[in-house]
């Protein structure tokens, strides 16, 4: 972890307040048993991190953690990018697996006949009949589909195509995919460069619908269009500021901007069939049904700005997950910059607790970047920059809110 570090003014006053807010690691009352009975209204989930998990072989170090997914059999497996790794540091390829206790599997990925391996890897799901799916977020990067043993089945999107919204075969830089099994689906988060949920059939590729946030026809940028956030150190209305740019936490709840998806992050489809896309740079999590109707939304961490104003890259909302009960009655968020969990009630979309901090140690996090859940109900989430790695929150039942 190396010596001693000091913070500055702006960072011990977010740690400050990570801290207050962060209700779930601070307390220790009486747990609750999630088994066997309907759990009262105010009651919420309790984690303990797992300290060192992931049991990493042969000396390896891991590249920035991109992605975490849990299989049928509660294996994790994740997505590392090892073009990263130090100078003089030995790790291993894109994609590992672990069984449920963090013991290693296996690995595979990277270049191999009749595929593109996506520049920089970015996502990784598991669909229900055992495929593993693999995207990036370059900028000529794709969507594959795998066997478990890393065996080549299907590349959907190409890369030197004109970048557009319209495009129903090509991507631009997709950051997340996810399976329904009920409609036998691919839903992807088409992402860093587009701004849209586009959606395919799992077994052949084949183009089925997209749409944009709100529901909306998912739009291009015009050419020179300003970002949704201000580059550091130019939003206190010094020389080359944006005067036209609101702050985001002098926006209102009931403020729908950004009309557009701004880095949409991630997507995961719930039982009942709600469709959940982390919208990052929008600093919300939007709901929508299986077509593409828009339901809901819920802003977290809005106040966050950029760095200049001490809020990291401004952006919150890296990725969401459902808790682990057969109704997921609890919807799990990443605040990426703000570096906790919240946990919210799925169905009303009310926040009720959250946890985490800025940090290395066990249980704080430097990048949260996406997470998945296992059937027991325990978190895994992934960290990338210099967090690079995977962690384990075991799920320890319910506990009353304070």
């Amino acid at each position: 972890m190396g010596g001693r570090r000091t913070y500055g003014v702006a960072a011990v006053i977010g740690l400050a307040a990570a801290l207050l807010v962060s209700r779930g690691g601070l307390r220790s009352p009486r747990v609750v048993s999630a088994q066997g009975q309907k759990p009262a209204a105010k009651e919420v989930p309790k984690f303990a991190v797992v300290p060192g998990w992931a049991k990493i072989p042969n000396g390896w170090e891991l590249g920035q953690v991109a992605s975490a997914a849990a299989d049928e059999k509660d294996h994790i497996w994740i997505l590392h990018r090892p073009r990263v790794v130090r100078a003089g540091q030995k790790t291993g390829p894109p994609v590992m697996e672990f069984d449920a206790d963090g013991n290693y599997v296996q690995c595979w990925g990277g270049d191999g006949a009749g595929y593109d391996w996506p520049s920089s890897e970015h996502g990784i799901y598991v669909d229900p009949k055992g495929f593993v799916w693999v995207g990036g977020q370059g900028n000529e990067d794709q969507i594959l589909k795998f066997t478990k043993a890393g065996k080549f089945v299907m590349q959907i999107g190409k890369g030197g195509q004109k970048k557009t919204n319209k495009d129903t075969k090509n991507f631009w830089k997709p950051a997340d995919v996810f399976v329904y099994a009920k409609t036998n689906e691919l839903f992807v988060a088409d992402g860093y460069g587009n701004k849209r949920i586009i959606v395919f059939d799992a077994d052949t590729g084949a183009y089925k619908r997209m749409w944009g946030a709100y529901g909306k026809e998912p739009e291009d940028d015009p050419p020179g269009a300003a970002q949704d956030e201000a580059p550091a150190g130019r939003g206190r209305g010094g020389r080359g500021a944006n005067m036209a740019r609101v702050p985001a936490k002098d926006l209102l709840d009931s403020d729908p901007q950004p009309t557009q998806f701004s880095t949409i992050h991630g997507v995961k489809v719930s039982n009942d069939g709600l469709v959940y896309a982390a919208d990052r740079g929008g600093k919300r999590v939007q709901v929508f049904t299986t077509e593409g109707k828009y339901l809901t939304q819920a802003w977290v961490d809005r106040w966050c700005e950029t760095a200049g104003e001490g809020c990291g890259n401004g952006q919150t909302v890296a990725s969401v997950a459902f808790s682990g009960d057969p109704e997921q009655r609890f919807l799990y968020v990443a605040s990426r910059s703000p570096a906790r969990i919240w946990v919210y009630d799925r169905k009303t979309m009310q926040s009720l607790d959250s946890f985490g901090r800025p940090g290395v140690a066990p249980g704080e996090f430097f990048v949260l970047h996406h997470m998945t859940t296992d059937s027991k109900g325990n978190l895994f989430t992934s960290e990338v920059q210099d967090g690079r790695r995977v962690q384990k929150f075991e799920f320890k039942g319910l506990v009353p809110m304070k």
